[in-house]
């Protein structure tokens, strides 16, 4: 199994925790999204993968994109460790949590639109942030009133096991840290967000303990 993926990269951060959760072995192909203009825009890679974006999993004639469809992959392949629960209403749940990060949170910040709102609509820096920092707080802002509320919400996002909405949300936090977002109304993604990382499966998932890390 390979993974083409960046450090950086939040939704290769998903399926990298995902597979250290679940102990399967897989072998890190670095795809840079910024050196020579992205190697993730080379001919190369849009052979593996026409959409240009990474995660990329490689599984013998398996080629698949899409964190969130690499992450039910492996859960119904490998289901033990579960990153789902068994009861309907609690996967449908997790599902949500999981939808809310990965459709409404992460694509407005994602890379390239950040380079599309500088290069192509000539925000400043200043602007480009305030774009970032806006959309965080809205995102994680509703994801923190959902946990809040819940009586499902644990230890960890549903319950005293990590499951897939733990996977997502993680990365998202470290994306907003990197950008120095306030968090300061979010205790209770806060407070699972430092639940996971004292997990061995999140620690070594994390931007710093990759290969092709920089500083």
């Amino acid at each position: 199994m390979k993974l083409h993926g960046y450090f950086r990269s939040s939704a290769a951060y998903r399926v990298r925790i995902a597979l250290n959760y679940k102990s399967i072995d897989y072998d890190p192909v670095v795809v840079h999204l910024v050196r020579g203009g992205g190697e993730h825009l080379q001919p190369e890679y849009r052979a593996l993968n026409p959409t240009a974006l990474v995660p990329t999993l490689e599984d013998g004639d398996l080629v698949l994109g899409q964190s969130v469809a690499i992450l039910e992959y492996l859960e119904e392949k490998y289901p033990d460790p579960a990153l789902l629960p068994t009861d309907t209403a609690l996967r449908a749940h997790v599902r949500s949590l999981v939808q809310t990060i990965a459709c409404d949170i992460h694509p407005l910040n994602n890379l390239r639109v950040l380079k599309y709102l500088v290069r192509e609509l000539g925000a400043s820096e200043e602007q480009k942030m305030a774009w970032y920092r806006h959309w965080i707080a809205v995102g994680l802002g509703s994801l923190e009133s959902v946990l809040a509320a819940s009586a499902h919400t644990g230890t960890f996002c549903v319950g005293n096991v990590p499951t897939l909405a733990d996977v997502c949300l993680v990365p998202q936090i470290a994306n907003a840290r990197r950008f120095d977002c306030d968090l300061s109304a979010m205790p209770t993604l806060v407070r699972i967000d430092a639940e996971c990382a004292r997990l061995p499966a999140f620690q070594r998932a994390a931007p710093s303990a990759q290969p092709d890390f920089e500083p």
